[in-house]
């Protein structure tokens, strides 16, 4: 007897059997093709000389003027090195956080508590970046500012933190920390709530304490989501937002402040260097791919976990 396949429907059919979902999708799907993948079409003014009485279309072709220039210049190492670290201390420091903070708040067994907890933790998030910088300018301030009290009271001198090469990495990747930690542990929550609590009553009978449940039962469960997040935030260690660098950094700590995305406002918008501006954003979204590529490879073959 032969068992004849269900036809698949057509696509138009398809259509109009799930035109709700689509009609959810559209919104998304229109932000990112105006102003996602419409802005691409820019790009190419890294390679003219841009003129904004010429248009994209008529001004000249330069080639990698642009380019040559950006690497041939005594700022570029500086850029490259400041972004690097930034990033990468960033990464370093502030993915952790959310992932401890998911697996301590999933311990709490006190409701009412993990509620108050969850919900402090998700305010910073909600404040503008504008707020924020102006919270930090204001606690680290050494004539009024609560860090630079407690130093004095305790006997110290007071520190200028925020024209202090030394402390400006250290002042943004603590913000980081705070602003983002709460926001960035909705997903590996959700990753927690979705494990099948009959693991946690084996091992409960086989006499496990809470810190061996969740080494060996929380944590590898949730591995493919800090897997997944791990390279998507590896991608954008290149990808600093240049509104809280610029709120923050000031002459005295351009040294260590200074990365490509301030380096692109300043040349773009300030100078109105498009051209220039457009070849050193290009070249710094080539080398956040660039991350990306790399820790999506490193992941697979190190934990089997990859976007792709």
């Amino acid at each position: 007897m032969i068992i004849a396949k269900p036809q698949k429907p057509s696509l138009i059919k398809r259509v109009k059997r799930d035109w709700q979902l689509l009609l959810i999708l559209l919104p998304g799907l229109i932000f990112y093709i105006i102003f996602r993948y419409g802005p691409m079409y820019g790009m190419i003014i890294s390679f003219k000389d841009y003129s904004v009485y010429k248009g994209i279309i008529n001004s000249p072709w330069v080639g990698l003027k642009h380019f040559k220039r950006f690497f041939g210049n005594p700022d570029f190492f500086r850029l490259f090195r400041n972004t690097f670290m930034l990033g990468m201390t960033t990464l370093i420091f502030s993915f952790p956080f959310p992932i401890i903070f998911a697996v301590l708040l999933n311990e709490i067994r006190n409701i009412k508590f993990k509620k108050v907890v969850q919900t402090a933790s998700y305010v910073p998030s909600f404040l503008s970046i504008v707020i924020i910088s102006s919270m930090i300018i204001d606690f680290l301030s050494p004539g009024h500012g609560i860090i630079n009290q407690i130093i004095a009271a305790l006997g110290f001198e007071k520190i200028y933190f925020m024209i202090r090469p030394e402390w400006f990495r250290t002042v943004y990747v603590a913000s980081e920390v705070w602003s983002g930690m709460g926001f960035n542990a909705i997903l590996f929550i959700a990753a927690i709530a979705g494990i099948d609590p009959q693991l946690y009553e084996a091992a409960e009978l086989d006499g496990c304490g809470r810190i061996k449940k969740m080494w060996y039962i929380t944590v590898p469960s949730i591995l493919p989501t800090i897997a997944t997040l791990f390279i998507l935030k590896s991608g954008s260690v290149f990808r600093i937002g240049f509104e809280k660098v610029l709120l923050l950094y000031n002459p005295a700590t351009y040294e260590v402040a200074d990365v490509f995305a301030t380096y692109v406002y300043r040349q773009g918008l300030v100078d109105m260097n498009y051209s220039y501006a457009a070849a050193v954003g290009l070249f710094e979204s080539v080398v956040a791919l660039a991350m990306l590529l790399i820790a999506n490879t490193l992941s697979k073959k190190l934990s089997e976990q990859s976007i792709w």
